[in-house]
């Protein structure tokens, strides 16, 4: 007698709770990989009908060759960079995707991270580690003066706005045909000469690609703005930055959406800079965990069942 495999639900460590979801799955098998290279850590690739990535996790041709049975991805959060949603497509697998829970935590850090840099604590923080003491260095303009311009009108840009406002003077969106009627908008050509913030919450997209390179920094340079990134990484030109940092034409740079495979790009000089970088913490808070672990759940329960419904 042959026993029907069971289906697996395949979670790449830390994109869910996997306890959770093998509550929600009794007659699957739940599985957890660091990654999709190669098939060592999965017993069984073929049976894997679900699966769970995190930010930045590659998914195309090569790795779905493994997975001939996938049906649904879950990204439990907003980004989809790294998925071939034109391959998703043709081989009809499903993507499913929460931004909204991770925006208030996502604007929060925007807002740590804009005090930040408008106090230029990266800046005396750095030059102290480095014995300098950078206290005329640090010397900066009221917050409530600046003029800030938001790029990217999802749920992350608005609740930006949101956190925002009351520290500064205006807010003013990229102007786009899809933002919603109401929010201030300003042509987008027109902002580097405008604002003296920017927060960049805009995914990664070919449009966007590297979007904050040398045209715009040339652009904003009279104004010597500051940079604050909770979008795509692949949205910045790094060391177009970097360089417009050290040559003080950006005053500060504020990169949260880091991950692993980023880290070699990140500048290891000892050269004290107004730069704060962090992990992708961003939506690092536990009610936000919480919040999109039970959606996982329940969204993987919900799949199952509607497999079952097809095979029947």
């Amino acid at each position: 007698m042959v026993t029907a495999r069971r289906p697996v639900a395949l979670v790449l460590t830390g994109a869910a709770d996997t306890r959770l979801l093998a509550e929600a799955l009794p007659t699957w098998s739940v599985r957890s990989a660091d990654s999709l290279d190669g098939t060592a850590e999965l017993t069984d690739p073929t049976a894997v009908r679900i699966l769970v990535v995190r930010s930045g996790v590659p998914v195309g041709p090569a790795e779905l060759d493994r997975l001939p049975r996938l049906a649904d991805i879950i990204r439990a959060g907003s980004g989809l960079d790294g998925l071939d949603l034109g391959v998703l497509a043709a081989r009809r697998i499903r993507v499913h995707r929460n931004p909204a829970p991770a925006a208030d935590a996502v604007a929060e850090w925007a807002l740590a991270a804009t005090l930040s840099l408008a106090r230029r604590i990266p800046l005396g923080h750095a030059a102290l580690s480095a014995q300098t003491h950078l206290k005329t260095g640090c010397l900066t303009t009221p917050l409530s003066q600046a003029r800030v311009a938001i790029w990217g009108a999802g749920p992350v840009g608005r609740a930006t706005a949101r956190a925002l406002t009351g520290h500064v003077a205006q807010i003013a969106y990229a102007a786009r045909p899809s933002i919603e009627p109401g929010l201030p908008q300003i042509p987008a050509d027109e902002l580097p000469g405008w604002a003296d913030i920017h927060i960049n919450a805009l995914p990664h997209t070919p449009g966007t690609d590297r979007a904050f390179g040398r045209p715009f920094l040339t652009a904003a340079q009279q104004r010597r703005p500051l940079l604050v990134v909770v979008g795509r990484l692949a949205t910045v030109d790094l060391p177009a930055c970097i360089e417009a940092l050290d040559n003080d034409a950006l005053g500060g740079l504020a990169l949260d959406p880091v991950d692993r495979q980023h880290m070699a790009l990140l500048p290891r000089t000892t050269v004290p800079r107004n730069l704060l970088v962090t992990p992708h913490i961003g939506a690092q808070r536990t009610d936000v965990r919480a919040t999109l672990d039970q959606w996982v759940a329940s969204l993987a329960a919900t799949l199952a069942g509607s497999a079952i419904g097809e095979a029947a």
